[in-house]
């Protein structure tokens, strides 16, 4: 068990390891977040498709001259392929909310917003939802999530001098949107296996964002790359997203899921550090006691609240 926890610390680390080379490929090119998103899942694309096949592989041996479900693309019905692609557009929409946040604020604080508020409203929205009652612990995360979450927005309206509102809303759109993938993950039923979904979703995703950069122009920023900016592409597509959720899946295997939803919230903190280290973003004294506390209602909620997209966390890392 020790080996799969930390497999999944190692996770954490490398997915928050996004944001700070997103953050330096913002500062030294004209590439928008949007770009950026799109080239992340181009990228990681032929990664995931060849896991996809060795998972069919896997499967017909196992079950050799059946029709099992996720063995082949060709037996995915639309009853599994519906929320796939649901998936697939709330994928596309947390790429560039996310990353445009981390544009127009800093990698620590958008993070921390976007990553942290959802489990705690999963598992609030999921009673109404999916019939899952939260009990008071839940609730009283819930609002311990707000109070953390005013706090990083005042620590950060002291560092900056000003309230980065559109950043800020961002981040908040993208914790809105990961909340939506999490619950439609958790309500989908079809059984598809991990690294199918993770390429069904990918694929669709990279769709989506295709037309949105191509008309709105921002495949223009591409020029503004050298070899450097290029090798920080490469790292984004393929150490985080797909060595990060490899390490994550391996390390679930062994892991209970309820620890591993708590390993998983180093990653805002990891990021937070690293913000520090290498931007020189610093949160403050109300900053740090604000992620503190989100933190906090993250671990309530995941502990009392349900399986708080532990597992869909790899999918829209």
């Amino acid at each position: 068990m020790i080996r799969g926890a930390l497999l999944i610390a190692l996770a954490a680390l490398l997915w928050a390891t996004t944001g700070i080379v997103a953050k330096f490929l913002f500062a030294s090119t004209d590439l928008e977040a949007i770009t950026l998103g799109f080239l992340r899942l181009v990228v990681a694309l032929p990664f995931f498709w060849l896991l996809m096949r060795r998972e069919q592989r896997q499967l017909e041996r196992a079950s050799p001259g059946k029709k099992v479900p996720g063995s082949s693309l060709r037996h995915l019905g639309l009853k599994s392929l519906i929320p796939l692609a649901a998936l697939g557009l709330f994928q596309a929409f947390y790429q560039g909310s996310y990353l445009l946040a981390v544009d127009l604020t800093g990698a620590g604080i958008a993070t921390l917003i976007a990553l942290c508020l959802p489990p705690v409203l999963v598992a609030i929205l999921a009673a109404p939802l999916l019939g899952e009652k939260p009990g008071l612990l839940t609730i009283l995360s819930l609002m311990a999530a707000i109070v953390g979450t005013a706090m990083l927005v005042l620590s950060d309206m002291d560092t900056a001098g000003s309230l980065r509102l559109a950043g800020l809303l961002m981040a908040l759109l993208a914790a809105v949107v990961y909340t939506g993938f999490t619950l439609t993950s958790r309500y989908s039923s079809a059984g598809t296996p991990v690294f199918t979904t993770a390429f069904i979703c990918f694929f669709t995703a990279a769709l989506i964002l295709l037309p949105v950069v191509a008309l709105s122009g921002s495949f223009a920023g591409i020029e503004t790359l050298g070899i450097k900016q290029w090798l920080m592409v490469a790292y984004i597509g393929v150490v985080p997203t797909c060595i990060g959720y490899v390490s994550f899946f391996s390390g679930m295997q062994t892991t209970p899921a309820t620890l591993s939803s708590i390993i998983v919230t180093l990653e805002p903190l990891f990021v937070a550090l690293l913000a520090w280290v290498f931007l020189g973003e610093i949160l403050g004294p109300i900053g740090i006691a604000g992620a503190l506390v989100l933190t906090a209602a993250v671990i309530v909620a995941s502990r009392y609240g349900g399986k708080a997209g532990t597992g869909a966390k790899a999918n829209a890392a």
